[in-house]
C-alpha cells in the first residue's frame, strides 16, 4: 500500500489505503489532499492527488486489461464478482466505519449502505451469465441473422460523496459483469471507500487493471474529468452528480461520441392526498426526507399536502421529527442525523430557510444550525410555503422539509411536474383510481406509492427530463455497458 500520511484513530489499517490504484498497483504522488471527518473536522489522512497523467495511465491499464477480461467466460467473471461481494459482507463493519468517518452519516445507515452496495456485486454476478443475444428469422433462405451483445470497452465511473460505496458498485458491478473494465474517479470528500473497494477487489482476484481508482482534489477534478471524458480509449461514461456538472461532461463526451449514462439532480415531490393514511404518510415522509440528513438525490424536496388533512399532517410530522430524530456524531449509537458534508451545504439550507421566511413561510420546528458544530443543522419543517420560494424551485440537499398546501389533484400534479428534473416522486393515497392516475401522470423515472424509500437492486434506477440518461440496477442496468452487434451470415 502507498504510505499513510496520517491515519485517524477511528479507522483500522486493514482496508484504508491512501494511494491511487492503477493497473493493480497502489500509486503514490508527490502531492496529496486531506480527507476530513465532517462531524469533528479532524483530518483522517492525506490521499494521493492524482492528475491528468495518472488518469491517462489508468485508462491505458484498463484498456490493456480489457482484452483479457472481456474474453473471459461469463461464469469466471461471475465467480470473481461473487467473491468480491462475499469479501464486502465479511468486512461490512470496517467498510461502514470508513463511510461514517469520511461522510458523516450514522453508522447504522453506513452499514445499510454496505449491504446495499454489496448487493449490486451479487446481482450483477448473476446477470453476467444472462447476457443473451438473438437469432432473428431472415427474409432470405440463404441467410441467418444473429445479434450479439459485447462489452463497450473502458468505462469511466465518476461518483458522488453521499453514497461513496453504493454509487460505485451500482455502476462497476454492471460494467465488470458485461466484460468492461473501469476507471473510477471518486468524490474528493470521500475517496477512502473507493480505495477500500479496490483492496477487496484485489483480494477477490479481480485482475490488475480491471478496477482502477484515481482520487483527486477539487483543484485537479476538472483536468481528471476531462481526460476521462475525452480519451479515445474510453468508450463509456457513467456519472452520478449534479445536473450542471453532468452537462459539462456531456459536452466533453460529445467530441468522441461516447456512450453516456447520467444520474443527475432531483427535486422530488411528496404528495399527501385527503384519502391517505396520515400516520403512514408521516412515517414515509420521515424516512424519505431525513435519510443521510436529506443528502440523497431521491429524498423529498417538496411536500404537497391536500387542504383537508394539511394541519393534521404538519402537526404529526413535527411531533415525529422531535421524537424520532437525534442529531449527533455518526459513531454515536443514538444518532439518526449526522452532519452535512461541509459548511457550504449548511449555508445552502440556511439561505433556503431565510428566503422562505422572508416570503411568509413559518418555521414549525428547527430552522437553525445545531450547537454540535459548524456542519450540523437542525431537522427543519416549514409551513405556509409557496411555489415562489427558493426551497421549492431548487434542490436543497439538506434536512429541510417545506410543506405546500393544495386543493385539487390536478393542482398537485401540475406543481409536481413544473420542475425541469424528474428523478423520484412519492404520493400517499388510498383511492385506487387516483393511484393509477397520479402514478402515470408524474413526470419522474421512479414513483413511490404509499412508500417513502424505493431504492432496490432489482429495480431500474434513473430519471427523466434533466435528471439524466439511462438506468442503473435491475436487469436493465447491464445494457448500459453492452453494444449490440448484428451479424448477417450469408451464402448458406
Amino acid at each position: 500500500p502507498a504510505p499513510a500520511r496520517g491515519t485517524s484513530r477511528a479507522l483500522s489499517a486493514a482496508l484504508v489505503r491512501w494511494g491511487g490504484l492503477v493497473g493493480g498497483r497502489w500509486v503514490d504522488t508527490a502531492a496529496a489532499f486531506p480527507v476530513q471527518d465532517p462531524a469533528s473536522g479532524e483530518e483522517l489522512g492525506q490521499v494521493s492527488d492524482c492528475g491528468a497523467d495518472e488518469a491517462r495511465a489508468a485508462v491505458r491499464a484498463a484498456h490493456e486489461a480489457g482484452a483479457t477480461w472481456g474474453r473471459l467466460p461469463a461464469k469466471e467473471r461471475s465467480v470473481r464478482l461473487r467473491r468480491w461481494y462475499e469479501l464486502m459482507m465479511e468486512n461490512k463493519e470496517e467498510l461502514a466505519r470508513i463511510i461514517t468517518a469520511e461522510n458523516g452519516k450514522p453508522l447504522k445507515e453506513a452499514q445499510g449502505e454496505i449491504v446495499y452496495s454489496a448487493s449490486f456485486l451479487e446481482w450483477f454476478a448473476e446477470e453476467a451469465r444472462r447476457i443473451y443475444g438473438d437469432v432473428i428469422p431472415a427474409s432470405a433462405k440463404d441467410r441467418r441473422i444473429l445479434v450479439l451483445k459485447q462489452p463497450v470497452g473502458v468505462a469511466a465511473i465518476i461518483t458522488p460523496w453521499n453514497f461513496p460505496s453504493a454509487m460505485i458498485t451500482r455502476k462497476v458491478g454492471a460494467a465488470l459483469a458485461a466484460g468492461c473494465t473501469v476507471v473510477v474517479k471518486p468524490a474528493e470528500d470521500t475517496p477512502l471507500s473507493a480505495l477500500a473497494l479496490g483492496e477487496l477487489a484485489n483480494q477477490a482476484g479481480i485482475p490488475a487493471g480491471v478496477y482502477n481508482v484515481v482520487p483527486c482534489s477539487r483543484q485537479q477534478a476538472a483536468d481528471v474529468g476531462e481526460v476521462l471524458c475525452t480519451d479515445p480509449l474510453v468508450s463509456k461514461i457513467s456519472f452520478t452528480g449534479s445536473t450542471a456538472t453532468g452537462k459539462i461532461l456531456l459536452k466533453h463526451a460529445a467530441g468522441t461520441v461516447k456512450r453516456v449514462s447520467m444520474e443527475l439532480g432531483g427535486h422530488a415531490p411528496f404528495i399527501v392526498f385527503n384519502s391517505a393514511n396520515v400516520d403512514h404518510a408521516v412515517a414515509g415522509a420521515l424516512a424519505s426526507k431525513y435519510r443521510n440528513s436529506g443528502q440523497t438525490c431521491v429524498c423529498t424536496n417538496r411536500f404537497l399536502v391536500q387542504k383537508g388533512i394539511h394541519d393534521e399532517f404538519v402537526e404529526k410530522f413535527a411531533k415525529a421529527i422531535e421524537k424520532e430524530l437525534h442529531v449527533g456524531n455518526g459513531f454515536d449509537t443514538k444518532t439518526t442525523q449526522g452532519p452535512l458534508i461541509n459548511e457550504k451545504a449548511v449555508e445552502k439550507v440556511e439561505n433556503h430557510i431565510k428566503d422562505a421566511v422572508s416570503q411568509g413561510a413559518s418555521v414549525v420546528i428547527g430552522g437553525k444550525r445545531h450547537n454540535l458544530g459548524k456542519n450540523f443543522f437542525e431537522p427543519t419543517l416549514l409551513s405556509n410555503v409557496t411555489t415562489k420560494m427558493l426551497c421549492t424551485q431548487e434542490e436543497t440537499f439538506g434536512p429541510l422539509a417545506p410543506v405546500i398546501k393544495f386543493e385539487t389533484e390536478a393542482e398537485a400534479v401540475a406543481i409536481a411536474n413544473a420542475a425541469d428534473v424528474g428523478l423520484a416522486g412519492y404520493f400517499y393515497s388510498q383511492d385506487p383510481a387516483q393511484i393509477w392516475r397520479v402514478a402515470e401522470q408524474l413526470e419522474v423515472g421512479m414513483v413511490g406509492v404509499n412508500e417513502g424509500v424505493i431504492s432496490s437492486v432489482e429495480c431500474p434506477f434513473g430519471g427523466v427530463k434533466q435528471s439524466g440518461l439511462g438506468r442503473e440496477g435491475s436487469k436493465y442496468g447491464i445494457d448500459e455497458y453492452l453494444e449490440i452487434k448484428y451479424v448477417c451470415f450469408g451464402g448458406l
